[in-house]
Formats: C-alpha cells, structure tokens, sequence
C-alpha cells in the first residue's frame, strides 16, 4: 500500500486518467473528487461490498436442477 499525505487543493494522479483530489477537510472528515473516466466504476467500500454480495446470491439462487428444467423446455 502506498501512503501519501496531501494538503487542502492538492491531488494524486493515478495513470493518465485518474485524478484524486483533496478539496475539503472539516474536523474528523476528508472530502475528495475523483476525476476518471466514465467507463470506471467508482464506489464507496461498502457499496462495492454491498454490490459483490448481491451479485453473488443472485448467481446462486439458480439451482442446476432450475437450469436443467429450463433447458429441457426448449
């Protein structure tokens, strides 16, 4: 893991596409904008967490006997 320390307005470039930038600091709390393209996912931790678990119990909600079933009724 790479630790920077930034200061209020600074930035951290991350390729040639990504910008992550410092642009307040109130008490306990940091707040950053993320520049990247739009083709990039960006999500708080718990939310990519949240997403990850989802999309791993919809993908097992269907049981193979379900898959056999609806592939025999074709």
């Amino acid at each position: 893991m790479l630790v920077l320390s930034r200061k209020l307005k600074q930035a951290i470039q991350i390729a040639d596409d990504i910008e992550i930038k410092i642009l307040a600091i109130e008490g306990d709390q940091v707040k950053i904008g993320i520049d990247a393209p739009k083709h990039i996912e960006i999500h708080r931790k718990e939310v990519f967490l949240a997403i990850q678990e989802e999309n791993s119990a919809a993908a097992q909600t269907i049981s193979v006997d379900a898959l056999k079933g609806f592939l025999q009724g074709k």
